[in-house]
């Protein structure tokens, strides 16, 4: 096969030796493609693209590598030559090329923070930085002329975020904005969670920069130690680096890809009941490719998707890829709604079993399918987008991530946004420090709002004993499956298969922390897995759900929520381990709270070296007994020695601990003649959609009620009365007139007419 060299040093008139290299690589795709295909290998240095470099059909076959031993970057920025003088307070300016946007600025390779408040501090959870008055009519009337500026906040819920530009002011000196589009659940700013950036008057911290595109002057405050007038500065300008658009068999080695422009404004599309959104596209997109690879590349600092496989793609590898900092999500499979059968996009749409295409699996095959992730460090994505992961699915197939290395992301370490169209193997990874910005999510988070979720004439609670047993299996065609991984989530639950998740099967998983929840779904198998320091979380499940909870080893009692006994199909065999009982006793706790578990029993469980995170049992212990059956405890995570040596792991627990205890009392009380109680705890903020740990529960409500009247029911949390917040039972006052009762069902916010 031909061999084309590209030097930053070379000439396109050349013939593309190693003697005698091309310059671009649009000339060395020119000859490849005369070749018939080869090899295109970068000598070290930096390819500043002019334009997006597309490989298609004529490309197949076709490797871009680095020269072995040499850094090639591929860069979608431009190297400014500027002349920097003294502005003030520490501020340096410089002139820029007329016509220059500039949406993020790297000095000697880091990427610096546009000008902003709250000022960037690492040590703070949301945002790096968080103010209530972030774009308050206060701040904004500091401000000159703020448009171009963005707004940043959380989700109300802390579901995600939304993100907005500024247009200008409007008449009462308020800002006047666009945006928010950005999730598929619109409730609302978060009133505290709130970030401001590209404003003039806030550069005031080192690091920080302002560009000031109608003068063409760059404003920089440097941090100390920084040598400005040599520095190397870059501007970016592309969004997608390189795109793979109806090729097979090319292949991306050892290269590095800087430089891609932030999407976060253009992350529109709404994903099937997906709380998500997403921006198609990435630094390298992929769309209606075969047997393509990316391999050994770094993925550094990139704006927005590193690496997009976009509907229609067959066996995609992405292997030993080192992906750090990117503004939105690491590697993201998504495939066209058209491939969905029935799909609804909002989260509060239902459709009837009548109009339902009741044929199984997808219409079309415009998906991704049979594609790999493997030996991957990701790390720090979600810079930008909070919504986002380092591995995401969304209708795709047989999609496998192994010996992977996830951690330190504002939401999950991996989703999967829906049950189309199932297939995909999770085995042999690494995944923490996870849920650093949002809530109510786990390290592996999914849904399951699928074509039978919420269907308004069928009763899900009895829908496995008839003739329609199989509706929950109409998308997820073929079983999801989670093995031999390491999980720890310190702000929700190391797995949480959330809404309608169904046809799961959980083995062999380590879970350091945070338990796992399953709620409402059908025909899930979890066994053989170790919760330490939690348990089992089984939220508002329906009946006859068929679900296996079996051979697992808990370190408490169950955290169920809304749940009805008998528990699925089987609940049994589990051991409740109890350091120093040497005698296994009932567990007589677990039997009440389900009314099952005959055989599952309280002991300890005798691990091998829990201080050094070796959770298996040694010969003799009783777990044994149950068919509990030892797995790896030193295979997880990257194999690539170059990676493991870069890759952290997570904090490990110590033996015993428990989260610690809400400070707010579960007891119930009567109030107008109604049963209630405090919402207590991240398990019934989630199970109740709830923005908080704050409202009344209620429990029961006789007709003679006042709320029943008003139209509370059973299971409605209580937030406010009138203008009041109603947090605890000890904000409900002992007298009332007319007024409104504010109150969530079904992740419903509803205001009602309360009248004595």
């Amino acid at each position: 096969m031909a061999e084309f060299f590209v030097a930053p040093g070379g000439v396109d008139s050349n013939a593309g030796t190693k003697a005698r290299p091309f310059a671009t690589l649009a000339r060395a795709q020119e000859a490849a493609r005369k070749a018939g295909g080869g090899t295109v290998t970068l000598r070290a240095g930096t390819y500043y693209l002019p334009e997006t470099l597309v490989l298609t059909e004529r490309d197949s076959g076709t490797t871009w590598r680095a020269a072995r031993g040499e850094e090639a970057v591929v860069s979608g920025g431009t190297k400014l030559d500027l002349a920097w003088e003294p502005s003030r307070g520490g501020i340096w300016k410089a002139a820029t090329p007329a016509g220059l946007t500039l949406d993020q600025l790297f000095v000697n390779g880091e990427r610096q923070h546009m000008a902003r408040y709250p000022n960037f501090d690492p040590s703070v959870r949301h945002f790096n930085g968080y103010a209530a008055d972030a774009f308050s009519k206060e701040r904004a009337s500091r401000w000159a002329n703020p448009t171009g500026a963005f707004l940043h906040a959380m989700h109300r819920h802390e579901w995600g975020d939304f993100h907005y530009r500024v247009t200008g002011k409007n008449a009462d000196g308020t800002l006047a904005y666009e945006g928010g589009w950005q999730n598929n659940r619109r409730l609302g700013m978060h009133e505290t969670f709130r970030m401001v950036e590209n404003v003039f008057e806030e550069l005031d911290a080192p690091g920080e920069w302002f560009h000031d595109e109608k003068a063409n002057l760059l404003y920089f405050y440097p941090p100390e130690g920084l040598a400005l007038k040599t520095a190397v500065v870059e501007a970016v300008r592309l969004r997608h680096l390189v795109e793979l658009r109806g090729t097979s068999r090319v292949a991306l080695r050892g290269l590095t890809f800087r430089h891609a422009a932030r999407t976060f404004m253009d992350n529109k599309e709404p994903l099937q009941r997906s709380d998500w959104t997403c921006y198609r596209g990435g630094a390298l997109y992929l769309t209606g490719t075969e047997s393509c690879t990316i391999e050994d590349c770094l993925l550094d600092q990139l704006g927005g998707n590193a690496i997009f496989v976009s509907g229609k793609n067959r066996r995609v590898t992405v292997r030993g890829c080192h992906i750090v900092k990117a503004g939105a999500n690491g590697v993201a499979f998504i495939g066209e709604a058209a491939a969905v059968r029935s799909p609804l996009f909002e989260y509060g749409e239902r459709q009837t079993l009548a109009a339902l295409d009741r044929t199984p699996g997808p219409k079309t095959d415009d998906f991704p399918t049979d594609c790999l992730v493997e030996d991957c460090l990701i790390h720090e994505t979600g810079r930008v987008e909070k919504q986002t992961a380092p591995v995401q699915i969304e209708i795709a197939r047989r999609i496998t991530v192994r010996h992977c290395s996830l951690y330190d992301v504002p939401r999950a370490g991996l989703n999967i946004g829906d049950g189309c169209f199932g297939g995909h193997v999770v085995e042999h990874c690494d995944i923490f420090n996870t849920v650093l910005e949002t809530g109510d999510h786990g390290s592996f988070n999914s849904w399951g709002r699928d074509r039978y979720w919420g269907l308004k004439d069928v009763d899900l609670n009895t829908v496995t004993l008839g003739e329609n047993r199989n509706l929950p299996l109409l998308d997820v065609v073929e079983p999801n499956i989670l093995r031999n991984n390491r999980w720890r989530c310190d702000h929700g639950w190391d797995i949480d298969l959330d809404d309608g998740s169904s046809h799961y099967e959980l083995r062999n998983n380590l879970c350091l922390h945070g338990g796992i929840k399953l709620r409402e779904g059908f025909y899930r198998v979890c066994e053989n897995n170790v919760m330490v320091n939690n348990s089992f979380h089984p939220h508002v499940w329906y009946g006859n759900s068929q679900d296996v909870f079996r051979r697992n080893i808990v370190f408490s009692s169950y955290k169920p929520i809304g749940m009805k006994a008998p528990w699925g199909k089987e609940c049994d065999t589990n051991l409740w381990h109890v350091p120093g009982q040497k005698t296994p006793l009932p567990a007589t706790e677990l039997q009440k709270q389900n009314g099952a578990e005959a055989h599952s029993i309280q002991a300890d469980a005798q691990f091998v070296n829990p201080t050094r995170g070796d959770y298996r049992v040694k010969p003799g212990s009783p777990a044994l007994a149950l068919g509990f059956v030892n797995f790896p405890m030193d295979a997880f995570g990257v194999r690539k020695p170059a990676l493991k040596a870069l890759a952290k792991t997570p904090e490990l627990p110590v033996n015993g601990a428990t989260e610690a205890n809400t400070l707010r009392t579960a007891a119930p009380r009567t109030w107008l003649g109604a049963r209630v109680k405090n919402i207590v705890g991240l398990g019934e903020v989630s199970a109740y959609g709830l923005p908080g740990e704050s409202g009344v529960l209620v429990l029961a409500v006789p007709v003679t009620s006042p709320l029943a009247r008003a139209g509370v029911k059973n299971n409605d949390v209580i937030v406010a009365l009138g203008d009041k917040r109603i947090a605890t039972t000890a904000d409900l006052p002992t007298t009332l007139s007319a007024t409104k009762v504010t109150f969530y069902r079904d992740q419903q916010r509803l205001v009602r007419e309360l009248v004595l």
